[in-house]
Parts: C-alpha cells; sequence; structure tokens
C-alpha cells in the first residue's frame, strides 16, 4: 500500500503543477468546486462551521495556492495555519499571495505528502487539521486518518469537506452514480470515498463524529463550476 499511495502522491503532484494555472483562471485563489457565487459566503460559512478560535494552531492538508487559509488568517488575525500541498508550483504561488496578502507571518506552507504529516509535525501539535476537496486525493485514507490522529491535541477536531459517493436503491441510478465518480476520480487524480466506510475507519481510530451534513447553504446561491 505505501507503494501504491507514493505513487499516487506523485501523479497529484504532476497533475497540480501542470494544471494549477487552469485552476487559477476559473477558480482564482479558492480551489473549490462545490462553492457560493460569492465565494466570501461560503468560506465564512466554513470558518464559522470549522470553529476556528484566536490563538488555535491549525492545519490545512491540501491548501491549494492557500486562498481559504488566506481569507481565515486575515478574519482571526490569531490563528496560525501550516499549510501544506504536494505540488511545488503550488507552494511557489501560494508564498507570494501570502506576501501580497500581508499574512506571511500567520501561514507557513509546506511542500508535503499530507500522508506523512506525523513525519513533519510533533505529536499532539494542532488544534484542528482541516481538509477542503482534498481528503479525496488519498489512495491511503486509513494512513491519512492515522497521520492526522497522530498530530492532533487531544481532543482536537478533524474537519473534512469533500464528495463522498451518495448510494441509492434504484439500481440504474446507482449505475449512474459510480459511472460519475469514477469520471471525476480519472479527471482530477481522486478517489471519492465510501462514506460508510470511511465512518468506520474514523470511529476504529478512535475519533467521536460531532456533525455530518451537507452544506447548510441556501442551494441557489451555489455556483456550478
Amino acid at each position: 500500500m505505501e507503494n501504491k499511495s507514493k505513487n499516487n502522491a506523485n501523479r497529484v503532484s504532476k497533475f497540480y503543477d501542470l494544471h494549477t494555472d487552469k485552476f487559477l483562471a476559473v477558480y482564482g485563489h479558492v480551489f473549490q468546486a462545490f462553492r457560493t457565487k460569492n465565494i466570501a459566503d461560503y468560506l465564512n460559512y466554513t470558518l464559522l462551521s470549522v470553529g476556528f478560535e484566536n490563538g488555535m494552531k491549525v492545519l490545512d492538508a491540501g491548501c491549494g495556492v492557500c486562498g481559504p487559509a488566506v481569507y481565515f488568517a486575515q478574519s482571526i488575525p490569531g490563528l496560525h495555519i501550516d499549510a501544506c500541498t504536494i505540488s511545488a508550483i503550488q507552494v511557489e504561488l501560494a508564498k507570494h499571495y501570502l506576501q501580497q496578502s500581508h499574512v506571511s507571518n500567520q501561514i507557513n506552507v509546506h511542500l508535503l505528502d499530507y500522508h506523512n504529516l506525523d513525519q513533519a509535525f510533533p505529536q499532539e501539535s494542532f488544534d484542528i487539521v482541516y481538509f477542503l476537496e482534498s481528503f479525496g486525493h488519498s489512495t491511503d485514507k486509513k494512513r491519512l486518518v492515522d497521520s492526522c490522529w497522530n498530530i492532533l491535541k487531544p481532543g482536537g477536531k478533524l474537519y473534512i469537506k469533500d464528495l463522498f459517493k451518495r448510494v441509492s436503491n434504484d439500481e440504474w441510478e446507482q449505475l449512474k452514480i459510480d459511472e460519475i465518480c469514477s469520471e471525476i476520480n480519472a479527471a482530477y487524480e481522486y478517489q471519492i470515498a465510501d462514506l460508510s466506510e470511511f465512518l468506520f475507519m474514523i470511529r476504529s481510530r478512535g475519533f467521536e463524529l460531532k456533525m455530518i451534513k451537507v452544506p447548510e447553504v441556501e442551494i441557489n446561491n451555489f455556483e456550478r463550476l
């Protein structure tokens, strides 16, 4: 599984090194497909939903070019963020964006495979680890969850906003769902998770499930990208 994970990390790295300029052209600095027409509405909702507080130390796993991280840092001046991406190009773009946004003192960007968080950071050092449409890039989600567990403080929070495969009682609808998920996986170097398997995984690891829901934002306010 380790070799499979490493190979997938290499593919994801190459994907973003090659396509980040295209993402910037479509999404701006916030690489989120499921988002509101006014991006600040989505980011503010996320800020409140995650539960960031002044003085917290948090980790953005799969940060892109730090669009969300910059918004969170500007909103909470006492928030400290370590952000990681597998793409060297994204690291350089993110550092430039941090300087432009005057939050370099709050955000540190790392070139890092997020499966190895517990090798890069001390045990029990973060209040929150969050994934914003980045968790699905992992093909070794158990290793990733274990890594997050090790670097979270006792009582720390794991927050994941991502796609999970929907289950239907209708055979033909399920075939269509599976087809769409396969297309997304192939197009974006992704591996959409099965929600039941994921919940079993995190509960077995020791996490206490606090919340599972679709974003509570008026659906008409979402754009389709």
